[in-house]
């Protein structure tokens, strides 16, 4: 026989707690809680912590980066992530569904929707770039190891190259001469990056000049959202089941790579440049910056990908565990991936004979091109190649299932009718097709810098500026004591004081002092030595503004519509009323938000403090949306409680 306490657990339950059944069945649930971990892993862990993390520690002191990096964990990520999942998990709704608490913020959920469309779109691009690589991996000599491809010019320089020189006319050269011979000049240019500008995408000159789509990376394109796709079919039901090869394979890649990558030599010196301290950098504003950033935007905050993912958990579940589990294991991962990246630019750069820093880079660069130029210096180079853009591809892809479903879900709950629910596959491929055709443009030869102006602008200050307002709307117009007692309903226990404090001073200082150095740190967006034009520029911002203008524009619209003459008479009036679901009587809960169901015969007498706990309830919490489970509120009905 199975315990009470298994029972309990079984059920997503908190061990305190007793069993309940507060499954959704209409909108569904995650299959166990391993999946909902996994998912949020696969989330939070994406390309930024490959590509972008190592570069900003060495560049900001090494090791010392490592001190305000979990200081920025401590008091910002971790709570800000709990945040969002408690408020998804309370409310078993999206990121539009959630602002039933408060109508008039509405415009809060239209603008993660609004960047997880930028997103989303984005995204995917690169990853349709990683599988052309993955594709063109699968030959024995990797395309991008020499220069005697059509595609090179007189100034392209091989690593390669240069050792077939000094090992074959020429008598065998030392490592000065080696590197002298293939840095003789500035202009230097590898093959791995002519692969990239002149072969893959065919850049163009300027980023209005979009050139011709090229037809391979399209047909990458559609094998991206096709996959995306299938794995959403049937929502968190067959997503929930590919996260457990898309969300742990990465780390055996990693661990694969690591253990070559340490084995090589120079590796030593490019791990120790990766973590040498520099302590004189902590105080710098710049180093504080770039932590806070760098937590902010890799735990994915203020996308809308964690309500979302929340909302399919049982309503009891430990979500303050799950936080504590995933922002650790995410940052873990960041820093692990560092020794992966340095250990083979450090083998690199000693067999170059020069300087890490040489050959340091970030974002597409490493991707595409620095990392790859160093897989061609390891025996079978194909089979690395292989591995790591295969790495890449989940590590996309594991991000993209939960910016796809954040879009869907929003979509359905807000109609909420039995017909979409029904034809929620309909939506997804819907949604699918829409972001395919979207990133068409994106695949031109002037695509890379669409790409990255999207991915400077649709995502940077608008989400600092997004989830500032959220916190703030929640702590002090919802109610900084409305929510603990939430959360303490739905958990078992309040949120800690740690937490509570957090919440209410610490994070949204931490969220505006990131915005203040993002405004103050700005500089015009640049791609190599490309510098953007003025016009484009202006498109990165209203691209930004796109999301954070829905925030007022929706508050005006709430306003307008709402009956009363003073604002605390709209702020009542907003909320969903007793009456708006038919029945009346008690309020019932799953979730968060309240709906009126049938009275039932009254199994108690109902006494003042009674009464006054479920007018409270009523008062603080609109109606709840038709077809969720009932679950414990009212305290004079049993069948509530």
């Amino acid at each position: 026989m199975v315990g009470k306490g298994a029972k309990a657990m079984l059920n997503g339950a908190v061990p305190s707690e007793a069993t309940k059944k507060d499954q959704n069945l209409k909108r569904g649930n995650w299959g166990n809680q391993i999946e909902f971990v996994l998912t949020s892993v696969g989330y939070a862990v994406g390309l930024g912590n490959v590509w972008r993390f190592p570069y900003l520690c060495y560049r900001n002191g090494g090791g010392a980066f490592m001190f305000p990096y979990f200081i920025m964990l401590t008091f910002c990520g971790i709570p800000l992530f709990f945040m969002e999942l408690s408020f998804g998990q309370f409310a078993s709704q999206g990121c539009l569904g959630v602002w039933r608490i408060s109508p008039m913020f509405k415009g809060v959920g239209y603008g993660m929707m609004v960047v997880s469309t930028y997103i989303g779109i984005y995204y995917n691009v690169v990853i349709c770039i990683a599988f052309y690589y993955f594709f063109s991996s699968m030959t024995p000599v990797l395309p991008w190891a020499y220069c005697s491809n059509p595609w090179n010019t007189p100034d392209c320089a091989g690593v390669l190259d240069a050792s077939n020189i000094t090992n074959g006319s020429r008598p065998p050269a030392l490592p000065g001469n080696l590197s002298h011979a293939l840095n003789h000049t500035l202009q230097r240019t590898s093959p791995s990056e002519e692969y990239w500008r002149l072969y893959v995408l065919k850049l163009s000159d300027d980023i209005g000049n979009f050139g011709e789509v090229r037809l391979p990376l399209l047909g990458c394109l559609g094998v991206s959202w096709v996959v995306v796709f299938l794995c959403l079919i049937r929502g968190v039901k067959s997503s929930g089941k590919v996260v457990y090869f898309t969300a742990t394979f990465p780390y055996v890649v990693l661990t694969i790579l690591f253990i070559r990558g340490v084995t090589l030599e120079g590796a030593f010196t490019g791990i120790m440049y990766y973590l040498t301290p520099q302590w004189d950098k902590i105080l710098e504003a710049k180093v504080w910056g770039d932590a806070a950033s760098q937590i902010f935007y890799s735990l994915g905050c203020a996308w809308g990908g964690l309500i979302t993912m929340a909302s399919y958990n049982k309503f009891h579940n430990n979500c303050y565990r799950d936080s504590v589990i995933i922002t650790i294991t995410n940052c873990a991962t960041s820093v692990y991936a560092g020794f992966v990246i340095f250990s083979i630019l450090g083998f690199m750069a000693s067999h170059l004979g020069v300087d890490v820093s040489r050959v340091a880079d970030h974002g597409p660069g490493l991707a595409f091109v620095a990392y790859p130029e160093a897989l061609t210096l390891l025996p079978i180079s194909p089979l690395w190649s292989l591995l790591f853009f295969f790495m890449l591809i989940l590590l996309g892809l594991g991000t993209q299932f939960c910016l796809l479903e954040t879009l869907v879900t929003a979509i359905v709950d807000e109609v909420g009718n039995e017909w979409i629910l029904q034809k929620k596959t309909y939506v997804t491929l819907g949604v699918a097709v829409a972001g395919f055709l979207l990133g068409i443009p994106l695949t031109s030869q002037a695509g890379i810098y669409w790409l990255l102006l999207m991915d400077n602008y649709a995502a940077s200050f608008s989400l600092v500026v997004i989830s500032c307002i959220m916190c703030v709307s929640i702590m002090y117009i919802y109610g900084h004591h409305n929510y603990f007692q939430d959360i303490q309903m739905m958990l078992g226990f309040p949120p800690p004081l740690f937490f509570q404090i957090c919440w209410r001073f610490v994070s949204p200082a931490i969220i505006f002092f990131i915005l203040i150095f993002t405004v103050i740190q700005y500089q015009p967006i640049t791609y190599n030595h490309y510098q953007y034009p003025g016009w484009a520029v202006a498109i990165g911002f209203l691209m930004a503004l796109s999301s954070v203008i829905c925030i007022p524009l929706y508050a005006l619209y709430q306003l307008c519509r709402t009956d009363g003459d003073t604002l605390l008479q709209v702020r009542g009036g907003g909320r969903g009323q007793p009456g708006e679901t038919g029945g009346g009587g008690c309020m019932g809960l799953q979730g968060s938000l309240l709906m009126t169901v049938p009275t039932p015969p009254p199994t108690m007498p109902t006494s003042p403090a009674a009464s006054e706990k479920c007018n409270q309830a009523k008062q603080r919490l609109g109606a709840r949306p038709p077809g969720a489970p009932n679950g414990a509120l009212c305290p004079h009905h049993s069948t509530l409680s």
